[in-house]
Protein backbone atom coordinates (compact mmCIF):
# COMPACT_ATOMS: atom_id res chain seq x y z
CA UNK A 1 0.00 0.00 0.00
CA UNK A 2 1.44 3.31 -1.01
CA UNK A 3 1.79 6.30 1.27
CA UNK A 4 -1.02 8.24 0.07
CA UNK A 5 -3.57 5.97 0.02
CA UNK A 6 -2.58 4.62 3.33
CA UNK A 7 -3.11 8.42 4.39
CA UNK A 8 -6.45 9.22 2.33
CA UNK A 9 -7.96 5.89 4.56
CA UNK A 10 -6.56 6.27 8.02
CA UNK A 11 -7.09 10.19 8.01
CA UNK A 12 -8.84 11.80 4.76
CA UNK A 13 -11.81 9.93 4.79
CA UNK A 14 -12.75 10.00 7.96
CA UNK A 15 -12.19 13.68 8.21
CA UNK A 16 -14.54 14.25 4.69
CA UNK A 17 -17.24 12.15 6.87
CA UNK A 18 -17.19 15.08 9.78
CA UNK A 19 -16.93 18.07 7.02
CA UNK A 20 -19.46 17.18 4.63
CA UNK A 21 -21.57 14.48 7.47
CA UNK A 22 -21.63 11.69 4.80
CA UNK A 23 -24.20 8.88 6.07
CA UNK A 24 -21.72 5.51 4.69
CA UNK A 25 -17.71 5.63 4.06
CA UNK A 26 -19.00 4.87 -0.12
CA UNK A 27 -20.64 8.70 -0.19
CA UNK A 28 -16.65 9.67 0.53
CA UNK A 29 -14.98 11.10 -2.41
CA UNK A 30 -11.97 9.58 -3.67
CA UNK A 31 -9.43 9.94 -7.17
CA UNK A 32 -10.45 7.53 -9.78
CA UNK A 33 -7.64 8.39 -12.39
CA UNK A 34 -5.13 10.12 -13.44
CA UNK A 35 -4.04 11.05 -16.52
CA UNK A 36 -1.12 12.52 -17.70
CA UNK A 37 -1.27 14.35 -21.56
CA UNK A 38 1.62 15.41 -23.31
CA UNK A 39 0.51 17.17 -26.50
CA UNK A 40 3.48 17.45 -29.54
CA UNK A 41 2.91 20.05 -31.96
CA UNK A 42 6.53 19.48 -33.35
CA UNK A 43 6.02 16.17 -33.75
CA UNK A 44 4.54 16.72 -37.54
CA UNK A 45 8.07 18.34 -38.58
CA UNK A 46 10.19 15.56 -36.16
CA UNK A 47 8.62 12.29 -35.98
CA UNK A 48 11.80 11.50 -33.13
CA UNK A 49 9.59 13.91 -30.49
CA UNK A 50 7.15 11.68 -29.93
CA UNK A 51 10.05 8.88 -28.99
CA UNK A 52 11.85 11.48 -26.62
CA UNK A 53 8.57 12.23 -25.44
CA UNK A 54 7.31 8.28 -24.53
CA UNK A 55 10.46 8.11 -22.76
CA UNK A 56 10.07 10.79 -20.62
CA UNK A 57 6.77 9.85 -19.95
CA UNK A 58 7.31 6.24 -19.13
CA UNK A 59 10.17 7.55 -16.93
CA UNK A 60 7.77 9.48 -15.15
CA UNK A 61 4.69 7.64 -14.84
CA UNK A 62 6.41 3.99 -14.83
CA UNK A 63 4.08 3.03 -17.19
CA UNK A 64 3.93 2.92 -21.20
CA UNK A 65 2.25 5.31 -22.88
CA UNK A 66 0.28 5.33 -25.75
CA UNK A 67 0.73 7.21 -28.79
CA UNK A 68 -2.68 9.45 -29.64
CA UNK A 69 -3.42 10.54 -33.53
CA UNK A 70 -5.31 12.94 -35.02
CA UNK A 71 -8.85 12.37 -35.93
CA UNK A 72 -8.88 14.93 -38.55
CA UNK A 73 -6.77 16.33 -40.94
CA UNK A 74 -5.80 20.09 -40.59
CA UNK A 75 -4.36 21.90 -43.09
CA UNK A 76 -3.19 25.00 -41.71
CA UNK A 77 -1.32 23.01 -39.10
CA UNK A 78 -0.22 20.68 -41.53
CA UNK A 79 -1.91 17.78 -39.98
CA UNK A 80 -3.16 14.70 -41.75
CA UNK A 81 -6.10 12.48 -40.53
CA UNK A 82 -3.56 9.30 -37.91
CA UNK A 83 -0.72 11.50 -37.79
CA UNK A 84 0.85 10.88 -34.06
CA UNK A 85 0.46 14.07 -32.53
CA UNK A 86 0.77 13.06 -28.35
CA UNK A 87 0.70 10.70 -25.57
CA UNK A 88 -0.81 9.88 -22.47
CA UNK A 89 -0.93 7.63 -19.55
CA UNK A 90 -3.88 6.80 -17.43
CA UNK A 91 -2.84 5.58 -14.07
CA UNK A 92 -5.03 4.20 -11.14
CA UNK A 93 -4.57 2.38 -8.33
CA UNK A 94 -0.91 1.86 -7.01
CA UNK A 95 0.64 3.70 -9.62
CA UNK A 96 -1.65 6.49 -9.45
CA UNK A 97 -1.25 7.19 -5.70
CA UNK A 98 2.52 6.75 -6.29
CA UNK A 99 2.47 9.70 -8.71
CA UNK A 100 0.44 11.88 -7.20
CA UNK A 101 2.26 11.77 -4.31
CA UNK A 102 5.68 12.76 -6.03
CA UNK A 103 3.60 15.33 -8.00
CA UNK A 104 2.66 16.97 -4.58
CA UNK A 105 5.45 16.43 -2.64
CA UNK A 106 8.40 16.11 -4.64
CA UNK A 107 7.93 18.04 -8.16
CA UNK A 108 5.86 20.90 -7.66
CA UNK A 109 8.26 22.17 -4.82
CA UNK A 110 10.64 22.30 -7.83
CA UNK A 111 9.10 24.52 -9.68
CA UNK A 112 10.37 27.98 -9.60
CA UNK A 113 9.12 30.54 -7.71
CA UNK A 114 6.36 28.01 -6.62
CA UNK A 115 3.38 29.86 -4.60
CA UNK A 116 0.69 26.53 -5.36
CA UNK A 117 -1.52 25.86 -8.17
CA UNK A 118 -4.57 27.31 -9.38
CA UNK A 119 -7.67 26.40 -6.71
CA UNK A 120 -10.19 27.52 -10.02
CA UNK A 121 -9.18 24.92 -12.31
CA UNK A 122 -12.43 22.72 -11.17
CA UNK A 123 -14.26 21.29 -14.07
CA UNK A 124 -17.76 21.54 -12.47
CA UNK A 125 -17.89 17.87 -12.05
CA UNK A 126 -15.03 17.16 -9.44
CA UNK A 127 -12.15 17.18 -11.69
CA UNK A 128 -8.85 19.06 -11.46
CA UNK A 129 -6.94 19.40 -14.56
CA UNK A 130 -3.05 20.98 -13.37
CA UNK A 131 -0.73 22.29 -16.54
CA UNK A 132 2.93 21.72 -16.12
CA UNK A 133 5.28 24.09 -18.09
CA UNK A 134 8.68 21.09 -18.18
CA UNK A 135 8.95 17.68 -17.39
CA UNK A 136 12.44 18.62 -15.55
CA UNK A 137 10.82 19.27 -12.35
CA UNK A 138 10.50 15.40 -11.88
CA UNK A 139 13.52 13.38 -10.23
CA UNK A 140 13.53 10.88 -12.74
CA UNK A 141 14.23 12.90 -15.97
CA UNK A 142 17.72 13.74 -16.20
CA UNK A 143 18.85 16.94 -17.55
CA UNK A 144 21.60 16.25 -19.98
CA UNK A 145 19.36 13.44 -21.85
CA UNK A 146 16.38 15.68 -22.25
CA UNK A 147 16.52 17.10 -25.91
CA UNK A 148 13.27 19.53 -25.59
CA UNK A 149 12.00 20.86 -22.37
CA UNK A 150 7.75 19.78 -23.47
CA UNK A 151 4.48 20.68 -20.93
CA UNK A 152 2.00 18.84 -19.82
CA UNK A 153 -1.31 17.75 -18.02
CA UNK A 154 -2.09 16.12 -15.33
CA UNK A 155 -5.89 15.47 -14.82
CA UNK A 156 -7.09 13.99 -11.72
CA UNK A 157 -10.49 12.25 -12.24
CA UNK A 158 -12.29 11.84 -8.71
CA UNK A 159 -16.01 10.74 -7.51
CA UNK A 160 -16.78 13.87 -5.57
CA UNK A 161 -20.16 15.61 -6.87
CA UNK A 162 -18.88 19.18 -6.50
CA UNK A 163 -16.43 21.16 -6.56
CA UNK A 164 -15.88 22.34 -3.34
CA UNK A 165 -15.72 18.52 -2.20
CA UNK A 166 -13.05 17.57 -4.94
CA UNK A 167 -11.05 20.79 -3.76
CA UNK A 168 -11.27 19.28 -0.13
CA UNK A 169 -10.36 16.09 -0.97
CA UNK A 170 -7.18 17.05 -2.75
CA UNK A 171 -6.69 19.61 -0.21
CA UNK A 172 -6.67 17.43 2.39
CA UNK A 173 -4.51 14.90 0.45
CA UNK A 174 -1.56 17.83 0.52
CA UNK A 175 -2.43 19.37 -2.68
CA UNK A 176 -1.02 23.07 -2.52
CA UNK A 177 -3.20 25.30 -3.29
CA UNK A 178 -2.62 28.56 -3.67
CA UNK A 179 -4.82 31.48 -1.37
CA UNK A 180 -6.97 33.22 -3.98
Amino acid sequence: MTRLYDYYKTQVAGELMKQFSYDTVMQVPKIEKAVVNMGLGEAVQNPKAIDAAVGDLQLITGQKPIVTRAKKSIAQFRVRQGMPIGAKVTLRGERMYYFLDKLMNIALPRVRDFRGVSPKAFDGRGNYTLGLREQLIFPEVEYDQVDKVRGMEVVMVTTANTDEEARALLTLMGMPFRKS
